[in-house]
This record gives C-alpha cells, structure tokens and sequence, in this order.
C-alpha cells in the first residue's frame, strides 16, 4: 500500500502557526487553572473503565453506568493516568523493595497513593481534550482548503483557533468537544465516501472503515451527535452518490453495526452497562434557541457574528456562493443550534461551530474572487484580529 506523500510548504505552516497559537491559549488557561471535582470525577471514573470496571455490584463504575454520559471523555481522562499508573509499577520494579511505592505485587495500587511521585496531573487531565481540538482544528483547515483555496481555509481557521467557546471546552474534560470533533469528521468523511463511491469499489473500503470508526466514537461521545451525523450522512450520500444511491443504505446500515460493536467495546463488553445507551434517555432533544442566543449575543463573539452576518447577506443575494461546499454546513449549523437535550446537560451548538466557521470561510473566499476583493480583504483583517484580541481577553475569565 502506497502512502500518499506529505508536503509540508508555505500554506501548511501558516496553519501550523494558528494551531500554535490555539496551543499556546489552551496551555496558558490549564496553567493557571485548579483541579476541580469535575476533573477528579473523570480521572476516577475514567481510570476504573481502563484498569477494572467493576468497582460496585450492577455499576459500570462508581459514577454509575452514565446514564446519557457519553464514555469516551472519561476513557479521554484516565488513559495518562492509567499509562502513569502502569510506568510507576514497571519502573518500581527497578527499586530495592524496601523503597517501593506498592506493596507486594499491589497490582491494583492507585497512583493516588504515591501522589509525592507524580507531576503534572493537571496537564494529563486537560492536555488530550486540548489535542482533539487542535485535530479538529487542522481537519477544519484541511477540508475548507479543499472545498474553497487557502484564503477561505486561513479565515475558518482563524476564527477556530481565536474562538473562546473552543478554548474554553478545549482545556477540561467534557464529551462536548470529543462529540464536535467526531460529527465535523462523521459528515465530512460521509461526503468522501459518497465522492469515493463514484470510483472503483476497491477505493471505498479505507473510507467505510474510516467512516464506521467516526460514527463510533462520535456516538461513543454523545449519542445525540451519532444520530445528527447519521441523519446528515444518509441525506447527503444520497445526494452525492448519483448512479450509485443503491448501495448508500447498505454502507450506513453495516457502518452503524460497526459503530455499534465500537460503542459496546467502550462498556468494556458488558451487556448490562451497555444496555443503558438505549434506556438512559441520552438522545431526547427538544428544539429551544437560548443557549445559540446566549453565543451570538455575547460581546466576546462579537467578530464573529459580524463575519457570520455578512456571510448570510452574500449568501442570500449572490447566486455564485449557493452551491453544495456552501449550503451542505450552512444546513447542518441551522439543523444543530436549535437543538437541546432534555435528559442530560449538552451543548449542540458548540457541535455546529465548525459548520458554520466553514460556511463563513467558503462565502468569504467566493467573494475574494470578485471586484469586491479589496474591501473583503481588510473585513477578514479586522475580523481575525477582532476576535484573537476579543479572544485573549476571555483567557483569564475562562482559566477561573
């Protein structure tokens, strides 16, 4: 299998610069953060689903069998401090005994116990979330590049990486992140699939595979986001596949059985525990624009309301921008803000952010093309440098 060659020049850096600075955010707020209940929750929890999950008779771990709680966040949480438990235990076994950390053979010791021998929890806890929001972010700039150039690639990126609702659920343990990474990837990798399915079949199992793995772990983050990007991956493969439209149904229905043996491996193969997916109320919704109003109306995403505003206004009266790379995020951002859970405390709208940052991306690079070039390129400035310094200033409040 020939692997495709990566080139790293002049556009790659530049992205490579915004998610530095995403980076850079994120470390600054987890520096000056305290761990929380919260943090300690999913460090417990996460680690019993990784080293035994049964702590309590008929429970998957103390913190219950996480009724509508998405496993993937706590699994997220505990794997450092499982690898850090099971570095301590392997490098004890270098020490003379009478300075182990465990007792004899204290296979199921807690690196809790030897708290004087272990640094930096706070960052093992945080640091992972942070990383999916730095993959989603060059996913993000990626398939923007792809759809719209690099001008409108940069603008989405930009607006990503200075955006204080993605800095603030990038540096805690929270399913809301994992689930925005996984329906961005489960939509888009639906409409590589269906592009796929226009070649030979030889080419489309990498992309069932790679499809089957989003729809899993997206589900594995919030069943609601699973049941979004199925939905959306049914209407637009549909779309997409043309002669092909046969075999759509076929490739979602075994993807979805994937996904599923995905989400059951999550509860560690327990029947019991597993059955609380279906049972636990987890995906009732109801529609209510509060929490999206409360987003557009607060001062610090003032530049991007702007910017999104004058996408709608471009989009509205300009025929060249109303094609499927435009309309395809616009529908699924319009699809998640009004969306609210009524069984467990989520957050759609922070699933639709990067739809809609690449709906703004793509009018906006439509427009760079036209007469209007000029004007748009000093909006775009302004937007950007709007935001990072709106952004910066949120730093201190969101590190509370």
């Amino acid at each position: 299998m020939k692997f495709p060659k990566i080139k790293i020049g002049v556009p790659q850096r530049l992205a490579g610069m915004l998610l530095l600075f995403l980076l850079g955010q994120c470390l600054w707020v987890v520096g000056h953060q305290e761990l929380s209940q919260k943090d300690y929750r999913f460090a417990r929890c996460g680690r019993e689903m990784w080293e035994r999950p049964s702590p309590l008779a008929g429970y998957f771990t103390t913190c219950g069998n996480l009724n509508g709680d998405g496993t993937f966040a706590y699994r997220v949480a505990g794997l450092p401090l499982t690898m850090q438990r099971l570095a301590l235990l392997a490098g004890d076994k270098l020490r003379k005994p009478e300075n182990r950390l465990y007792a004899e053979g204290a296979l199921n010791g807690s690196t809790w116990e030897a708290r004087h021998e272990i640094g930096s929890v706070k960052y093992l806890l945080h640091l992972p979330f942070v990383m999916f929001a730095l993959w989603l972010g060059a996913g993000l700039w990626w398939v923007s590049r792809r759809l719209f150039g690099n001008e409108g690639a940069f603008f989405s990126l930009g607006l990503y990486c200075f955006c204080p609702a993605v800095v603030r659920y990038a540096v805690m343990p929270n399913n809301e992140v994992l689930a925005m990474w996984g329906l961005y990837g489960l939509v888009y990798t639906a409409i590589g699939m269906a592009h796929a399915m226009q070649g030979p079949q030889r080419k489309w199992r990498p992309r069932f595979l790679l499809l089957t793995a989003a729809m899993g772990l997206t589900a594995a983050a919030h069943l609601l986001a699973a049941m979004v990007g199925f939905v959306a991956a049914v209407v637009l493969m549909l779309y997409l596949a043309e002669r092909r439209r046969s075999y759509v149904m076929q490739i979602l229905v075994f993807a979805a059985l994937g996904a599923l043996a995905i989400l059951f491996g999550f509860y560690a193969f327990r029947a019991a525990s597993f059955s609380y997916v279906f049972t636990g109320g987890g995906a009732r919704f109801w529609f209510s624009l509060e929490s999206a109003t409360a987003y557009f109306t607060n001062l610090l995403n003032g530049p991007t309301v702007v910017a999104t505003v004058v996408a709608l206004v471009v989009y509205v009266f300009n025929r060249r921008s109303r094609y499927f790379g435009n309309t395809a995020p616009l529908a699924i951002t319009l699809v998640l803000l009004p969306l609210m859970t009524t069984q467990t405390v989520t957050q759609p709208w922070l699933w639709a952010l990067p739809f809609l940052f690449t709906f703004v991306g793509g009018v906006f690079a439509d427009v760079l093309e036209s007469r209007q070039r000029k004007m748009f390129i000093a909006l775009t400035g302004m937007v950007l440098v709007a935001q990072a310094a709106f952004c910066l200033v949120a730093l201190p409040g969101i590190a509370k």
